[in-house]
């Protein structure tokens, strides 16, 4: 068992991310499991932390077999080759597609709170989640950062099989990825705890990093780049 749980994974993930240390430095967490392995890379790191919002497209009446996944910025990946093998009519990919935009808008406001993204262009985006599986959402994530104008893009994550891991390789600037089991069955199992996170847990996380990184910047220890802004007042 490679992990005990996400915050040990987020801690030896580290240590091969130090070159990333700087004030261009964005950690992006793929919610809601990435966030606490982002919040150990970000606080590592001394870098800003936001979310990077995904959803899968789930085949109609088969929920575990996934033809894509979405991402902010009207980014779409899709894997026509499962659409075909699954019968998924134009229709139903449509209403996917709908319904999962609907989802990831709200997310997006839930965990964010009201505060902007972080901004990219002309920076790296660090993208952190706690596995890979299809590599869907991953290219998601990644294509998105891109398209806010992030100049690197770095993928980092515990564990994930090799082919999703390979093509990753050739669609950002570099990926990190301590684990790549021949046998892969699901994320879980390169876990002891594997325990659900929940959004409320995502949101802490994004407070208690960019405050810790607001102190680093106040104290001098860490890079000058621009922080998160304050969660708005409530009215």
């Amino acid at each position: 068992m490679p992990f005990f749980d996400r915050r040990d994974a987020g801690r030896r993930l580290v240590e091969r991310l130090r070159a990333f240390r700087g004030d261009d430095v964005v950690v992006l967490a793929v919610p809601r499991g990435g966030a606490e392995v982002a919040f150990e890379v970000a606080t590592a790191l001394r870098v800003p932390m936001d979310v990077a919002v995904v959803r899968k497209l789930g085949v109609p009446f088969q929920p575990p077999l996934v033809f894509g996944a979405i991402a902010e910025d009207q980014v779409r990946i899709i894997d026509d080759d499962t659409v075909v093998r699954a019968f998924v009519s134009e229709k139903e990919r449509r209403q996917v597609l709908l319904t999962e935009r609907e989802v990831l808008a709200r997310k997006a406001i839930v965990y964010r709170c009201g505060r902007p993204r972080l901004p990219l262009a002309g920076r790296t985006a660090l993208i952190v989640d706690d596995g890979v599986t299809t590599g869907a959402t991953a290219q998601a994530a990644c294509a998105s950062a891109r398209a806010q104008g992030a100049i690197r893009v770095v993928y980092a994550v515990p564990v994930g099989p090799c082919r999703p891991i390979r093509q990753l390789a050739t669609l950002v600037d570099n990926v990190v990825c301590l684990e790549t089991p021949e046998l892969f069955h699901s994320i879980g199992q390169w876990y002891r705890d594997f325990h659900e996170v929940d959004d409320k847990q995502v949101v802490d996380l994004l407070d208690r990093a960019n405050n810790r990184w607001l102190q680093t910047r106040s104290l001098g220890t860490g890079p000058p780049g621009a922080a998160w802004p304050s969660r708005p007042h409530a009215r």
